[in-house]
């Protein structure tokens, strides 16, 4: 069995290509939701509005939702398009 000296140079390497892997896979999600339904809660989170915004929303139709057992879902799609549909463009 042969000995595998490792310095100082080849960990700094490492470090810095362990870090550049990991900027790589934040960038390639982008901050995206990658799940399909979300619960009130997250949606608050993802708009920064109130429980009270959020009824509002449910309430004039402006935002789509599906309730299961009294559980809230929202389609993360749905919420896009709505956004996209509202943007103002000055």
């Amino acid at each position: 069995m042969s000995a595998i000296i490792i310095t100082t140079e080849d960990l700094h390497e490492f470090k810095l290509e362990l870090l550049d892997d990991i900027k790589e896979l934040l960038n390639n999600q982008s901050g995206q939701i990658t799940k399909k339904w979300l619960k009130s809660p997250e949606v608050r989170e993802l708009l920064g509005i109130s429980p009270g915004t959020l009824q509002n929303l449910r309430i004039n139709g402006t935002l789509p939702y599906t309730k299961v057992g009294g559980v809230l879902y929202y389609d993360y799609q749905e919420i896009m398009q709505v956004l996209e549909k509202n943007r103002v463009h000055n």
